[in-house]
């Protein structure tokens, strides 16, 4: 499988880190690796003292794809899921300096929380998701579909005329603001649509 992950599709999320509006969406990629194991806590890496989290809505590919028209781009998911896209921000700032690739600072083990996925048939518009992150209880990421600038079905034509979609393989849609820092004995929930889809404690 392939964990396919979208960079700034949300605007306050590129706002909050100062980072360029693009032109068409940010696509990176992380190994089946970077998986964190289920029912296994997040261990802040060594080699980071700045590990985010980033909250992001999920959907799961169902059939083999290749430039696939949006139009059609609905009959390729039939799950969404939420799922945390953790990020080493201090790793990641030297990296983009240089101008090197950041997997070293998103593709780490353990950097993609994969929680439960829910049928789409679940919801009524998966255009209009409401999602949260909580930390230890309290609200730190908010945000909901609709504010993405690419929606779901325009990702997986974008996405597929370049990488053939397998069933499996995962999209991360973006995070919206609010993005920041874990500590050790922190506890984070994800929501989709009031619906708890994984909880993480974090070591």
């Amino acid at each position: 499988m392939k964990i396919i992950c979208i960079g700034r599709n949300y605007t306050d999320h590129i706002a909050e880190l100062n980072n360029e509006r693009p032109e068409h969406p940010v696509v990176f990629m992380k190994p089946d690796t970077a998986i964190l194991l289920k029912k296994h806590p997040f261990i802040i890496p060594e080699f980071s003292n700045d590990v985010h989290h980033e909250v992001e809505v999920l959907v799961k590919i169902n059939r083999l794809g290749k430039h696939i028209d949006r139009k059609f781009a609905h009959k390729y998911y039939d799950e969404i899921g939420l799922g945390i896209d953790f990020t080493a921000r201090d790793l990641q700032a030297q990296l983009k300096v240089k101008g090197l690739p950041w997997e070293k600072a998103k593709s780490f083990d353990g950097a993609a929380v994969i929680g439960t996925f829910l049928p789409k048939s679940d919801f009524a518009d998966v255009n209009t998701l409401d999602f949260r992150l909580e930390n230890n209880g309290k609200v730190v990421q908010k945000g909901n579909t609709a504010l993405m600038l690419w929606k779901i079905d325009a990702l997986i034509e974008y996405i597929s005329k370049y990488f053939t979609l397998k069933i499996g393989d995962v999209i991360f849609t973006g995070t919206p603001s609010g993005v920041a820092k874990i500590q050790p004995n922190d506890m984070l929930t994800g929501f989709l649509e009031e619906k708890q889809l994984f909880s993480i404690k974090v070591k």
